[in-house]
């Protein structure tokens, strides 16, 4: 008998005769939190966001460019990278640039562009799929319009968010979207600007990613 044998042999040993049953998650989470309106959930969510240092502003379907221009004027950004391929992304390339923006895309391979990516792209601006109220944070699936790099690697992140696609629990974002049948490569899950505790288990921001986070929460109570 080798000594691998010998191992998982006093492993199996070791082993409980009977299999402890999977936990009942969907009914814990069915009393864990009671349901709750729309707005309450973007109270909830706006507040422990903001408690993380993002920024957020509440704006109407129609109007949030208006918003996103006077962030952008208020920070002294000139450019902000956005994605054509997008509904939003596309807007934004038709009418910041005639306000004195300049808004690059992200269509080319990061391979022939990295040094202005990382050294000369101030902002980025994507969409969020969803956010989780009771965390505060925001749901982004990364696809080949929006690269994950889009929110990862500029200085200030801005983030345009559907309050109707805020969720109580990040459970229920799970179900209710069905994320079982499919994932991105990657789907990110931010809660305010990058921080780190890994020195001197002090907390900084803006330590390895976006020191600025933005949220544009579109609110359908807003004109």
């Amino acid at each position: 008998m080798s000594a691998r044998d010998r191992i998982l042999g006093k492993l199996k040993q070791k082993m409980p005769s009977t299999v402890a049953l999977a936990p009942d998650v969907a009914s814990w989470y069915a009393t864990h939190r009671i349901a709750e309106s729309g707005a309450d959930k973007a109270q909830r969510f706006r507040h422990f966001i903001e408690l993380a240092h993002a920024e957020v502003y509440a704006v109407s379907r129609g109007g949030w460019l208006q918003k996103l221009y006077e962030v952008l004027a208020a920070k002294q950004i000139g450019k902000l990278l956005v994605s054509p391929g997008t509904p939003h992304g596309q807007r934004a390339a038709s009418e910041l640039p005639a306000l004195g923006i300049a808004c690059p895309a992200y269509d080319a391979p990061i391979e022939s562009w990295k040094e202005a990516m990382f050294h000369d792209t101030p902002a980025g601006f994507t969409r969020a799929r969803g956010a989780i109220a009771e965390t505060g944070t925001l749901i982004l699936w990364p696809d080949a319009d929006e690269p994950r790099l889009m929110s990862l690697v500029p200085p200030v992140h801005i983030v345009l968010l559907d309050a109707a696609n805020i969720y109580n629990t990040f459970y229920e974002a799970m179900q209710a979207e069905g994320w079982s049948n499919g994932l991105p490569t990657n789907a990110l899950l931010i809660s305010g600007p990058s921080k780190t505790a890994d020195i001197q288990q002090t907390l900084a921001y803006g330590a390895h990613g976006p020191k600025e986070l933005v949220v544009l929460m579109i609110e359908e109570n807003l004109q």
